[in-house]
């Protein structure tokens, strides 16, 4: 190739190089310029209709009420997990924290637009009336629950401790709408609720809770248990909301070694995304673990079992997880209300979502099982205030006589007599 010819094909293609990247320069400039017209279009039509409420409604406007329920309605057509906290609801959210409040002991979230329960909390007036995750709650002391916030629900259940309390659930595997009175107390959460030997060495622990001092309340109870001989582990998840995703961290710390991934997190933005590793080594032996889960399992639970089975530290056996695997950022406004904003996705380690799908066991052990006769969630209100309410089955059961063998309980004490066999023949 000739020089004059070099020169002018070099020229040419960095004039059509320059082109296609100003091109596509310009056609993100048009695409992010053409978004935000689109924005501020409906900006308008939303001042457009505050305009009109202003002028023309019968009555007077509380302007500050108008702006709340649009906030409202904003932020709950986003996903079932975000929520705009007035300043009242806002610092309700603080109480949990404090560790100790008035109420039932439930964890609820919303689903197909009813309020279901996630977990009953272990030892607390809900788990002691036989209340189950998965129970749908369609009345509070006889007030329908349709279009009810969380918030507002959780302010219904929340009162004075000796109060009594009627809950009207749907129980969907058993097709009953029954009523459930639970009193009132003084909720106490300790996220280790039991801690012992079964048999053989056989250590078993129970965690409620994702609270705070989660971590170092499991330390306390693994020592004890160690003192005394144990040589295998059965961690119980189940009916385990969940909490903070630091003392779930804290907790895969005792049993990974340092610099192992927990669980990552993606978000809208790739720069946000987050790896969350081990950041310390495991102080306890490398002994056989197995976790029970169930559809009671939900968010740090969710995390510490998709951890430990990924890094196959675990046997993981019961039922598949809630799937509650995203993250919501508390975001303070400026009078002292707040977004609850979800901001990102839980994933385990080897990149498996959490949201929706949960996690699902090694071994799948039901605990017992009902038929599973399906009723539409849209009209289950129809039918509690119809003709059918009356021939809805009303007799609850008491919870002892449900269920008088821990059958899972079972399944892992000797999965784990199986594994401690393994172990010693290949030593």
């Amino acid at each position: 190739m000739s020089k004059r010819l070099r020169i002018a094909f070099l020229v040419t293609a960095a004039i059509l190089i320059s082109s296609l990247t100003m091109g596509g320069y310009e056609a993100q400039k048009d695409s992010r310029a053409k978004s935000k017209e689109d924005l501020y279009n409906q900006v308008e039509l939303f001042s457009d209709a505050i305009s009109a409420i202003r002028n023309d409604y019968v009555g007077e406007v509380d302007s500050k009420k108008m702006i709340y329920g649009a906030l409202r309605g904003m932020l709950s057509s986003l996903d079932d997990f975000s929520q705009f906290m007035d300043p009242d609801e806002y610092k309700e959210i603080t109480v949990g924290a404090k560790g100790e409040f008035g109420g039932i002991g439930i964890e609820i979230t919303s689903k197909d637009g009813i309020i279901t329960i996630i977990a009953p909390m272990a030892g607390t007036p809900a788990d002691a009336a036989g209340i189950k995750s998965g129970d749908r709650i369609v009345k509070i002391n006889g007030k329908t629950t349709k279009d009810m916030t969380l918030n507002d629900a959780v302010k219904m259940m929340r009162g004075d401790p000796g109060t009594q309390l009627t809950l009207t659930v749907w129980r969907e595997k058993e097709e009953r709408v029954f009523d459930i009175p639970v009193k009132r107390a003084i909720i106490k959460i300790n996220s280790v609720k039991d801690a012992y030997l079964i048999d053989e060495k056989i250590g078993y622990v129970k965690l409620i809770e994702f609270q705070e001092k989660a971590a170092q309340e499991l330390e306390g109870a693994l020592k004890k248990l160690e003192a005394q001989g144990m040589d295998s582990l059965i961690l119980d998840l189940r009916n385990n909301p969940g909490g903070l995703l630091d003392s779930a961290i804290e907790v895969c710390e005792k049993f990974l070694p340092k610099d192992t991934a927990v669980v990552s997190t993606k978000s809208r933005k790739a720069s946000q995304d987050m790896l969350y590793k081990s950041k310390v080594n495991s102080q306890h032996p490398n002994y056989p673990i197995v976790v029970l889960v169930n559809e009671g399992s939900a968010s740090a639970s969710e995390i510490v079992a998709g951890a430990l089975q990924d890094n196959k530290r675990a046997v993981i056996l019961g039922a598949k997880t809630f799937g509650k695997g995203s993250v919501q950022t508390v975001i303070p406004l400026k009078d002292s209300s707040a977004l609850k904003l979800t901001t990102a996705a839980y994933f385990t380690p080897s990149g498996k979502s959490i949201m929706n799908q949960g996690v699902m066991p090694d071994l799948i052990v039901e605990r017992y099982e009902l038929k599973d006769k399906k009723k539409s969630p849209s009209d289950i209100f129809e039918k509690i205030g119809g003709e059918n309410a009356a021939k809805l089955e009303e007799k609850r059961p008491k919870a002892k006589e449900e269920i008088e063998r821990d059958s899972q309980l079972e399944r892992a004490v000797d999965l784990m007599k199986a594994l401690k066999i393994y172990r010693k023949s290949n030593q």
